[in-house]
């Protein structure tokens, strides 16, 4: 049975829309602070936030839409013949709005504090490099990190769910992927790998998250395509 490409812009938005509250959620409200007495999550509890909700949305909509709730996917996947222009257009204007519903959501949430909330630069868990972010690596590191980890999270997408894959055990391998990626890059850029990821938190902030989104957008898209690329070749050759 078809399913509408309505069907499917929905639940990429709801995708999208979970992936942001639970993984910037996470980095935003029990990061690296100590709340009420608790220790908070830190690297390691935020890489499996981004990496559960990944897992839990490709079981709960994979059979939707396939589960991009990511431009960078989207992309690679267009250019793999896997989905059409129509589709892929929908998919990510449906991800750009749910990840911006997932981030006005998480400001709602942090601004009802008592004692008030004040968002400073990247804040709602943006991405960002330089002084002052994160351990402060410099763009040329954070454009490599991001454009060879989402190299590495496509491929392994391509290839647990091609023919030489495992489908079933697909979501369990994309998002565990997922978590060793932010392990790696929170120190480094907070960890984006997907565009929309990135533009919902950084409308919301402004400022220097703002500016240098850029890089969260082309960072990714160049992994995308190469792993699409090299993905291609290698059907090829079978």
């Amino acid at each position: 049975m078809e399913i509408k490409t309505s069907t499917k812009f929905v639940a990429e938005m709801v995708g999208t829309f979970g992936l942001v509250l639970f993984g910037c959620g996470a980095a935003a409200v029990a990061g690296a602070d100590t709340i009420a007495g608790l220790s908070g999550l830190g690297v390691l509890g935020i890489s499996f936030a981004f990496g559960l909700a990944v897992v839990v949305f490709a079981y709960a909509i994979g059979g939707i839409s396939g589960c991009h709730i990511n431009p960078a996917i989207t992309i690679a996947m267009l250019i793999n013949g896997k989905i059409s222009v129509t589709n892929a257009v929908a998919y990510i204007v449906a991800q750009l709005i749910g990840a911006l519903l997932g981030a006005l959501a998480l400001q709602q949430i942090l601004s009802g504090q008592v004692a008030g909330f004040t968002a400073g630069e990247w804040a709602y868990g943006s991405n960002g490099w330089g002084p002052g972010y994160q351990s402060e690596y410099g763009v040329k590191s954070a454009f490599i990190a991001e454009a060879i980890l989402t190299f590495l999270f496509l491929f392994v997408i391509f290839g647990t769910t091609s023919k030489w894959g495992n489908s079933t055990m697909a979501g369990l391998a994309i998002g565990f992927t997922l978590v060793l990626i932010h392990l790696v890059a929170i120190p480094i850029t907070g960890t984006s790998v997907n565009p929309a990821r990135s533009f919902g938190p950084a409308v919301l902030a402004g400022g220097a998250a703002l500016s240098q989104l850029w890089l969260f957008i082309v960072a990714p898209i160049v992994g995308a395509v190469a792993a699409a690329v090299v993905w291609r070749l290698l059907e090829k050759r079978d």
